[in-house]
């Protein structure tokens, strides 16, 4: 969108949240950048330069706008609906990668040489991937700085820099001020221990219902629980562990953080946008969706929903099968005993949460006799955690969607529901599409839809690349807990 100068344009004269993310103004005649919705007085066309990401206006040598702070602006939905060599490498790097791993690192995950990357992403974002990671860095420097007490020393640490010069040298770069006079102008910081609160901004609007009500609904003990009008649970992370509480409010989710080290930062961030689905364009899904008469009246009463998805794509991917042919309740149930007998314990001085859930490897080990639930899904179970153990198939960020599919519904026991349930929530595919799942069924027989699954499979059609959308609508159809905002 950057390269279409009048409508950038457009946008930042109506200062328009809704592009937020989706490009970055910098303006030469000051050397700073900003989000389009900035609130200043909107300069001169002919000053304005436009581009694709915050690591690229950086590159160019402009500093982040101290008003609109455009770093922390919600990421662009480009890199969550497309599966392509760069949004694959987007969502590696903002997980942190290329700073655990290096660019070789990256290279490997995506099976594609440094140099290719390289190209790729500096043609269409603007930045290679050390740009993109030290912006990211940058980032997580300044919510560190201005949301504790850290020594300097220890941010640089956390946020991923080698050494403090770099640390310095980049924060007076990117935002125009010492750290020191960050932590100033932010005010008063809280004490060096405890829980980091943040909040993650979002493009409205956004319907919290299905959102947050699926995620309660579904929650398995110990690991999630609704406690006090937030949704809690347990993250597992590269250096650590950590617990997260989020809570849906008008115009941000407050995110209320605690990790056992602070170089989990920035990923634990993602991986919550990723959960609550952040940086969807709700403008587009719904417009597409709107122009299908039958879904009118659904999207027009609670627009803006998200699709919920997971913070460890291994983990659904096993809660999907125990919840093969079962009720929720029953599927919680099973997944707490799991939790229960193979979770790694920690402490939740702040609730109810006691484990981390089990990894694939701590399941593998499991006796297939000891599973209290039918022959046919122990088998399926058995061999989706060995094959995610022994990295057979790959459900992260960084994954090939088709190919996921595919060695899936290659396992015994894996059917068309579950394969689209685990595209759906753990791949991050918005055009996945259950269309055997029971409620939609039911909502198809309600709104007139076509109700053999080709037939239905046809007419959903002309709703792509939206279709995992198109069922969060046609799920609130039915009175289930999945539509309901828990009572705080």
């Amino acid at each position: 969108m950057h390269e279409d100068v009048q409508r950038c344009v457009r946008a930042v004269r109506s200062r328009d949240s809704r592009f937020d993310g989706w490009f970055f103004t910098a303006v030469v005649t000051t050397g700073i950048y900003c989000r389009p919705s900035c609130p200043v007085v909107p300069p001169k066309a002919e000053n304005m330069r436009f581009y694709p990401s915050a690591a690229a206006a950086q590159l160019a040598g402009f500093r982040a706008c101290k008003r609109c702070r455009p770093d922390a602006s919600p990421g662009s939905p480009e890199w969550n609906h497309r599966a392509d060599l760069v949004a694959r490498a987007m969502r590696l790097i903002a997980d942190g990668v290329v700073d655990r791993d290096g660019v070789p690192g990256l290279a490997a995950r995506l099976g594609y040489s440094e140099r290719q990357i390289e190209r790729q992403l500096l043609a269409e974002v603007g930045a290679g991937p050390l740009a993109l990671a030290r912006a990211q860095r940058a980032q997580t420097a300044r919510l560190l700085v201005e949301t504790t007490a850290l020594p300097m020393a220890e941010v640089a640490l956390a946020a991923g820099f080698r050494s403090i010069r770099a640390f310095n040298d980049t924060v007076r770069e990117v935002f125009g001020l010492a750290p020191t006079e960050l932590r100033r102008r932010a005010g008063t910081c809280p004490a060096t221990s405890g829980a980091l609160s943040l909040r993650l901004p979002f493009r409205a609007p956004l319907c919290p219902d299905n959102v947050f009500g699926h995620l309660v609904a579904t929650a398995v003990p110990g690991v999630e629980e609704w406690r006090g009008g937030a949704y809690r649970r347990t993250l597992r992370l590269p250096h650590g562990h950590g617990v997260v509480a989020l809570r849906p409010m008008p115009d941000h989710v407050a995110c209320r953080l605690s990790l056992t080290d602070l170089r989990d930062l920035p990923i634990a961030i993602n991986r919550c946008r990723r959960l609550l689905d952040l940086d969807a364009d709700p403008v587009a899904v719904d417009d597409l969706l709107r122009e299908d008469p039958l879904l009118t009246e659904l999207v027009d009463k609670n627009p803006g929903r998200r699709v919920p998805r997971t913070v460890d794509s291994a983990e659904f991917a096993v809660r999907t099968v125990l919840g093969q042919q079962v009720s929720t309740a029953a599927a919680r149930t099973l997944a707490a005993r799991l939790v229960t007998a193979h979770g790694e314990p920690v402490d939740d001085d702040e609730g109810g949460l006691t484990h981390l859930f089990p990894s694939p490897s701590a399941l593998a080990a499991l006796d297939p006799e000891r599973l209290a639930f039918p022959r046919a899904r122990r088998r399926a179970l058995l061999a989706l955690v060995e094959a995610l153990a022994a990295g057979e198939i790959d459900l992260e960020v960084s994954g090939d969607w088709r190919q996921a599919r595919a060695r899936l519904a290659a396992l015994p026991g894996i059917g068309p529901w579950s394969v689209e349930s685990i595209a759906m929530r753990a791949l991050g595919d918005p055009d996945a599409f259950v269309v055997s799942d029971l409620g939609v069924r039911l909502a198809a027989r309600e709104l007139g839809l076509p109700r053999t699954p080709a037939a239905l499979t046809a007419r959903a059609a002309a709703w792509r690349p939206w279709r995992a959308y198109a069922v969060q609508y046609l799920w609130a159809t039915g009175d289930h807990a999945i539509n309901t905002l828990p009572a705080a």
